[in-house]
């Protein structure tokens, strides 16, 4: 009888299996981040070099997690590999303010159309919930428009929402208050939103995802965000769009350089550290300015808003982001890494098509989402669905037992893919493929 994908997975991994029974004695579960779940175990890796990683047993794959997104050029580059290695000699945390930190800014406010000040934090998650802080303290007003399916870290302010069903909350251990300051609306219908506005007169920001939700697994229509653009400037509501994905990904200026709609402030994260422990909020200089010490007392301790970090703007994570983002201000690596996106989008529905699996690629840019259970999502036409998580692991498993390591809802591709990565992955596809019809599975 032929062995199923999950028990081929154990057999051949057995270095991943023992870590992962060492690490259920001491962490929870045996992972640290959420997204690292797999079913019967995760894959632990040992090093990472370009497009490629190699895991504790040995075996090499194409990797398209590329640090969540994070490295558009690839695992270790070096330039950034030269670029920390000088800094840890230098100082690792000095405790004070240093230069690099100027100069990573400066880089931000030249590529981020919106960004006129910029403020570090250390995650996505530290951003979205610091540029929640300013859009009520600039507007004072208390609620937040949030759409269902879209992804804003995991800080309870906007745990709402994120996945079906809708009505219950990313978490257990959420306050009810806080819950009831986020308003939930559909994505790409503005006359909901105009409903929604005209109802109530305390929406103090809206925020989104301006590829769609879950980094564009639920596409945005474009024309959604230019008028999301009128309605708020009209209404006087911070707009905010959480670039920590799309950020220097969609283009040098992100996904508002790409689409053509400045937000007033900006959430980064991924890119604009080169992979390390950084992030940023940006935007207009009337908002960010917000967290400037004044010379009046009363308004620094009941107007000012207030962020400590002991970590923020890091000079090694400084170094990493200049480094990074002088790597890609010309755009010409987002040229070849959109062209290779579209190119492996091809070819997998290409495999699908001739395999009859009810399965899609689809995307923008470097992003290949996959789509396991039907086509594509069309903006506007269906609320998300629920996964099917059995399939999911099932096709985890597949791909890495072919050597490929994909995200549960997509791969971003890196600058330094090529043509060879694509040759083998569309090979490892339709392997694994053929894997899970084997099983019924699709």
């Amino acid at each position: 009888m032929r062995e199923t994908v999950s028990e081929r997975y154990r057999k051949t991994l057995p270095g991943s299996w023992a870590r992962w029974e060492r690490a259920r004695r001491v962490i929870p579960g045996g992972i640290t981040h959420d997204g690292r779940h797999l079913t019967p175990f995760p894959l632990y890796i040992e090093r990472a070099a370009g497009p490629r990683k190699w895991d504790v047993d040995g075996r090499e794959y194409i990797d398209y997690w590329m640090g969540h997104g994070a490295l558009f050029l690839g695992h270790s580059h070096p330039a950034l590999v030269e670029a920390v290695q000088r800094q840890v000699a230098r100082g690792t945390h000095y405790g004070a303010c240093h230069e690099l930190e100027i100069e990573w800014a400066e880089w931000i406010t030249r590529l981020i159309p919106s960004a006129e000040l910029v403020r570090f934090t250390m995650s996505g998650t530290e951003a979205t919930h610091l540029a929640l802080r300013l859009a009520r303290a600039y507007t004072g007003r208390p609620k937040v428009v949030k759409f269902t399916g879209h992804f804003h870290g995991w800080h309870d302010g906007v745990s709402a929402g994120v996945n079906p069903p809708f009505e219950v909350p990313m978490s257990a251990g959420i306050p009810g208050a806080v819950l009831g300051e986020v308003l939930l609306a559909p994505p790409n219908d503005i006359g909901a939103l105009e409903q929604l506005f005209g109802s109530r007169s305390d929406i103090g920001a809206v925020i989104l995802e301006p590829s769609g939700g879950q980094a564009g697994v639920f596409p945005i229509d474009p024309g959604f965000l230019k008028d999301l653009r009128q309605l708020t400037q009209d209404r006087g509501t911070v707009l905010i769009f959480d670039e920590v994905i799309t950020g220097f990904r969609y283009a040098p200026g992100g996904a508002q350089e790409y689409y053509g709609v400045t937000p007033d402030m900006t959430t980064l994260a991924k890119i604009v550290a080169g992979g390390l422990p950084g992030a940023a909020v940006c935007g207009r200089r009337d908002i960010v300015g917000l967290m400037a010490f004044g010379d009046d007392p009363e308004w620094n301790r009941t107007k000012r808003v207030a962020q400590n970090g002991t970590y923020n703007s890091n000079p090694v994570v400084s170094a990493a982001g200049i480094a990074m983002l002088s790597q890609i201000a010309d755009g010409k690596l987002h040229e070849k890494a959109n062209a290779l996106g579209a190119e492996l989008r091809g070819a997998l529905n290409d495999v699908f098509r001739k395999a009859g699996a009810p399965m899609a690629a689809y995307g923008d840019v470097s992003i290949v989402h996959i789509s396991l259970d039907g086509p594509a999502p069309v903006p506007g036409r269906e609320a998300p669905k629920a996964r099917n998580t059995g399939l999911v692991h099932k096709w985890r498993c597949a791909m890495i037992l072919h050597g490929v390591d994909m995200s549960q809802n997509h791969g971003w591709m890196s600058a330094v893919h090529t043509d060879r990565e694509i040759e083998e992955t569309v090979q490892a596809v339709t392997r694994a493929v053929a894997d899970l019809q084997a099983e019924g599975a699709v």
